[in-house]
């Protein structure tokens, strides 16, 4: 059933106009963008399944174009839209690390990581450069592993970080496994790193650590 078929009062976008976009359930947010059902599936039962499936608007916001793809009910179109807003939701992240210094909005870069890196199955080791004003240059993976360790290089990171100009950095890698907790062998990395780039003026600022649900920082726990 398309959204126009509901009765006036059940449509999300007249109860958005009317209330604002609080007052509607996950569901009918979601239904917005869906607009039509799939046979013998309304379009709020469709969108209420698709939350179920991906495990609500984390799992949803760190879905892949391949993720979509695996939902039934999900053509081209919806697909293509959820895909665009999610990528919104990134560049518009992205543009706040960039406009202002990143620990004003420690969130932010935590929710940034989780998008970018939450839902890989194997481990990336990125790292976010950033200017002397701690303003983001750019986040760049720098070297991918497999589901459960990667080799790191601290010195293609220092000469990336001379080529960007940067003051500072925050490394950041994911654990596939979905679990957040930082290992021995995470921290020593993180002095080695912090070690060989203190040899050029560049400040280790945080390494996060991104799983599933959280992102853990070794500066919070005075591990750096």
């Amino acid at each position: 059933m398309p959204l126009d078929h509901l009765p006036p009062d059940a449509r999300p976008r007249e109860k958005l106009l009317a209330r604002g976009p609080a007052a509607l359930a996950d569901a009918e947010l979601l239904a917005l963008l869906l607009r039509t059902g799939i046979k013998g599936t309304s379009v709020l039962q469709l969108a209420q399944q698709l939350l179920d499936q991906l495990g609500g608007w984390r799992g949803l916001l760190q879905a892949s174009l391949a993720d979509l793809a695996r939902i039934k009910g999900l053509g081209p179109a919806k697909r293509a839209e959820i895909a665009a807003v999610l990528e919104i939701s990134r560049r518009s992240l992205l543009q706040q690390l960039a406009e202002r210094p990143v620990f004003n909005s420690p969130e932010a870069v935590k929710t940034y990581l989780r998008l970018q890196l939450g839902n890989l199955s194997h481990e990336v080791f990125a790292v976010l450069f950033l200017d002397s004003q701690h303003r983001l240059i750019a986040l760049e993976q720098m070297f991918q592993g497999s589901l459960t360790q990667t080799s790191v290089y601290p010195r293609e990171v220092l000469k990336r970080a001379l080529a960007l100009n940067a003051g500072a950095v925050i490394l950041a890698h994911n654990h596939p496994s979905g679990v957040a907790e930082p290992s021995r062998a995470d921290e020593l990395l993180t002095h080695g790193l912090r070690d060989a780039l203190a040899f050029i003026d560049v400040r280790v600022l945080d390494h996060m650590v991104v799983g599933a649900s959280e992102v853990v920082s070794l500066a919070e726990r005075g591990q750096l």
